[in-house]
């Protein structure tokens, strides 16, 4: 390891950790909390491994001000937590849960007391299911009962809460929810139902950032979260760099061109046909509402060169003996943090980025000493922060780096098999453990040593 300048990340630039409501709160039945769809997933059989399930989870809800000080002596300088919306409307729609937002309350306060920013996010995949039992989000009215949800949110945390993210990984809540059925709820609804859905989800972001507008504080700072596939070009060259950016745009464009350019692209409504989702007057004005930021969340990639194909770019296969971690999709591609910020910036005009979450699923164990000695982690986010300093070496706007996770957390489908923390968490006893990775990324932050 080597220590760079000292101006190698700019000052300002915000290095934190982040972790999502029903992957750590646990307490899931408690201070009247309603059920979520996640909650309903896994009690339906062979949804998720091992038959796990979130009632406990980390117990973050009773033991995060142990977490705020473990966060506190790993140097971080931000922690990007989600909002339970059952935990603040039980039924999805009706009465406030004082005692859920009491939660956040408690949560937010004790960040700021240690200097920690919070960056809130409003949506990370834990539906109520009174919703889903009336169409979720194929259901357009689930729009008007997320306005009152992020509204409720908003008035309560907004006065000290400067960031806002509206959704995480829409692709992933709806189309492995609703089209694959990996995912709660576990629907493969028809391709118009899908559209519609991916609509309504859009429409909810739109809403957020309008709610954040009006009713957080006047410097409050507001974006969506995405996760896309991300091309890098195999070689270095203009050739190939173009094409790259070609699969970039055609990949992700049912996504990127509504939020950044107030409409669906041409060819994707014609490829759609009767499957095109309803679009009322307003809408794309609603969808496109103008963000502050882009959060970015990068787990891999793939690599494209050149084709004479209409394309113009053409997708490699992995070779069989291609790398992976824990998860055989999770195959290590760092490159893809710096072209997937250059690409927003280029194709979409945003100005401002946050890798909002990039890290690894390890096969992580205690040795007979009590480390956890996670060289494969290590590797990970040392090669990923070498592409976040070139994006930020050549002007591209990233602010900051959200360590995916701070700890060992219920990994959805896969329940508590995986663990993507920097800290280790003993399941039976909760009890936490930086790992290896932890004292780097704590090194990183200190004093640029990678």
């Amino acid at each position: 390891m080597a220590k760079v300048e000292k101006d190698w990340f700019p000052e300002g630039f915000i290095w934190g950790s982040a972790t999502a409501s029903f992957q750590v709160e646990g307490a899931a039945w408690t201070d009247g909390r309603g059920e979520s769809i996640w909650d309903r997933f896994c009690r339906t059989p062979g949804k998720v491994a091992g038959g796990h399930n979130g009632d406990m989870a980390c117990d973050h809800y009773h033991r995060f001000k142990q977490d705020i000080k473990l966060m506190k002596d790993l140097g971080m300088q931000a922690y990007r937590f989600s909002t339970a919306w059952p935990r603040v409307i039980p039924a999805g729609r009706g009465p406030v849960n004082k005692a859920g937002l009491d939660f956040y309350d408690r949560l937010v306060d004790g960040l700021l007391e240690a200097d920690i920013i919070p960056f809130t996010t409003l949506f990370h995949w834990d539906l109520p299911q009174a919703l889903q039992d009336q169409g979720g989000w194929v259901n357009r009215e689930i729009v008007d009962a997320f306005s009152v949800y992020a509204e409720a949110v908003v008035k309560r945390l907004g006065d000290r809460v400067k960031n806002w993210m509206t959704h995480n990984e829409i692709p992933c809540f709806i189309g492995q929810g609703y089209g694959e059925g990996s995912h709660a709820p576990g629907l493969k609804v028809s391709r118009k139902d899908l559209n519609q859905a991916y609509h309504n989800a859009f429409l909810t972001h739109g809403v957020a950032v309008r709610v954040v507008r009006e009713f957080a504080r006047k410097d409050a700072e507001v974006g969506l979260v995405n996760n896309p596939l991300i091309p890098v070009p195999l070689v270095e060259t203009p050739a190939h760099e173009e094409a790259a950016q070609k699969a970039f745009i055609r990949i992700g464009a049912n996504l990127a061109e509504p939020i950044f350019k107030g409409a669906y692209a041409d060819w994707w409504l014609e490829e759609q046909g009767a499957d095109a989702p309803e679009i009322r007057s307003g809408d794309m004005q609603l969808i496109s509402s103008p963000t502050d930021f882009l959060g970015i969340n990068v787990y891999s990639g793939v690599f494209v060169e050149p084709s004479e194909d209409p394309t113009g770019y053409r997708v490699l296969p992995f070779p069989k003996g291609y790398p992976h971690l824990a998860l055989q999709w999770l195959k290590p591609v760092p490159q893809a943090l710096y072209w997937c910020v250059r690409y927003y910036r280029e194709a979409y005009g945003v100005r401002k980025s946050y890798i909002s979450e990039t890290g690894c699923a390890c096969e992580d164990e205690k040795d007979a000493s009590g480390r956890v000695i996670d060289l494969d982690r290590v590797q990970w986010l040392r090669n990923h922060v070498k592409e976040a300093h070139r994006a930020v070496r050549e002007g591209l706007g990233l602010a900051g780096f959200f360590q995916w996770s701070l700890m060992d957390n219920f990994e959805w489908a896969e329940g508590y098999f995986k663990r993507f923390g920097i800290v280790y968490v003993d399941y039976e006893t909760l009890e936490r453990t930086p790992k290896e990775s932890a004292y780097l990324y704590r090194e990183i932050i200190r004093s640029g040593i990678v």
